[in-house]
């Protein structure tokens, strides 16, 4: 394996070691599918947080809420915070994610995989 392929393929298995330690894989179903219908744009605010926007139908900001506690009680590192926006129809909100520096590294999973299956993502 030439050097350049070694260093990409540890940078892939520690993208894939960060989003195992970012939640179960049930959790990982439901996380990509809110990302895929609801995330309509990903902010990096900072290498310790990072800002969601969400639309959706009604009922949108309960189910962020459930998710994100469920992951919360898993990950305690995490710190999540909904905000309601306003909505032409339906619900709009931001989610809000912080962690401690020494979990950056999972932050930047979850917003790399956030933006990459996001409803807005450009091909």
């Amino acid at each position: 394996m030439t050097p350049a392929r070694a260093g990409r393929a540890g940078a892939a298995a520690g993208t894939r070691g960060a989003a195992r330690r970012l939640r179960p894989a049930p959790r990982l179903a439901e996380f990509d599918a809110l990302f895929a219908t609801a995330v309509r744009g990903v902010e990096p605010v900072g290498p310790t947080h990072a800002r969601m926007l969400l639309t959706g139908p009604a009922g949108l900001a309960a189910t962020v809420r459930d998710l994100t506690a469920r992951e919360a009680a898993c990950c305690s590192f995490f710190t999540f915070t909904v905000t309601p926006g306003p909505a032409a129809g339906g619900e709009a909100l931001t989610l809000d994610v912080r962690v401690p520096a020494r979990h950056a590294d999972v932050l930047a999973s979850l917003t790399a995989r956030a933006g990459a299956v996001s409803a807005d993502r450009t091909p």
